[in-house]
């Protein structure tokens, strides 16, 4: 079953929709419905990926619940038995691609880490020998692993649009010092910790997104979701070269699609082929059963 959307108004809420997630306000929780919606390049594409929905929540449950000895996060549980009884009836609909989180507030700021340098990261470091205002070293290739994880913020752009990368004296100006301060130390231990799990599963995480937010406690927590293939970069540890581009368990391979249609990045977005769409949904199962218990 492939699921774009889900309506629960008839029980009382009115969904909230992002690109991929649909969020319903229960009171004192929310419920994060993840879709088989499928983004690029800021545009919602009208081809849903099968399976979609069911890789992103089950990923994110996994790193919630690995990493939460480390830091705490907005994750309540992924069990239909703990959602409220008006929601355990769709349970054909809900099982596998929701879970019940935590209220926040969260912070202005996409978190980013990279352990590798490829992307956006790249192309600046060409042109000006940094990464989002961060000094690296010359000679540095493409893919290359750095020495150290680097914190590279992003601005989160009004009305859904493409983020921006910042520098880190600029975060703090959004969203607290004391904030991004905190936030830089956690994003890159998870990243570290993550890093290791995922060697040993065969897995290389180039770089990563986290969301973070301010509980009512007034702690700093993840929230939204945690290194999948749509905040993540995936590349297989067999198959890594340094100095080249690496094939990618993410939808890098829609963007590469969408390039060589000559679509000019404005919306409405092209449909997807077939096997186009096969072949990622292929890569999100994938690491699904890379990254579950």
């Amino acid at each position: 079953m492939i699921v774009r959307e889900t309506d629960l108004s008839a029980d009382g809420f009115p969904p909230a929709r992002g690109k991929v997630r649909d969020i319903y306000d229960l009171g004192d929780t929310l419920l994060l419905v993840s879709t088989d919606r499928i983004s690029a390049y800021d545009s919602i594409l009208p081809t849903p990926i099968a399976g979609k929905g069911e890789a992103l929540n089950q990923i994110s449950a996994f790193w919630f619940k690995k990493t939460a000895g480390l830091f705490p996060n907005h994750f309540i549980s992924s069990d239909i038995g703990d959602f409220p009884p008006v929601l355990r009836k769709r349970a054909a609909e809900l099982a596998g691609r929701s879970m019940l989180v935590k209220k926040t507030r969260p912070l202005p700021v996409e978190c980013v880490v990279r352990g590798y340098l490829c992307g956006s990261a790249w192309t600046e470091y060409l042109a000006e020998g940094t990464a989002c205002g961060v000094d690296l070293p010359s000679g540095i290739k493409l893919s290359q692993k750095l020495t150290t994880p680097i914190f590279t913020p992003a601005a989160k752009a009004p009305g859904g649009g493409r983020d921006v990368n910042i520098t880190f004296e600029q975060s703090c100006e959004i969203a607290g010092g004391e904030n991004m301060e905190r936030a830089r130390a956690m994003c890159v231990e998870i990243y570290k910790l993550a890093s290791g799990i995922a060697a040993d599963r065969g897995i290389i995480i180039a770089d990563t997104k986290f969301e973070m937010g301010v509980d009512p406690d007034g702690r700093l927590i993840f929230i939204d979701e945690m290194l999948t293939p749509d905040s993540s970069r995936f590349w297989s540890a067999r198959l890594y070269q340094s100095g080249k581009a690496q094939d990618s368990f993410d939808k890098q391979f829609v963007r590469d699609y969408l390039d060589a249609t000559g679509w000019d990045r404005n919306p409405p977005a092209p449909s997807l082929p077939p096997e186009v769409a096969e072949k990622t949904s292929g890569k999100y199962t994938e690491m699904k059963h890379v990254f579950s218990d």
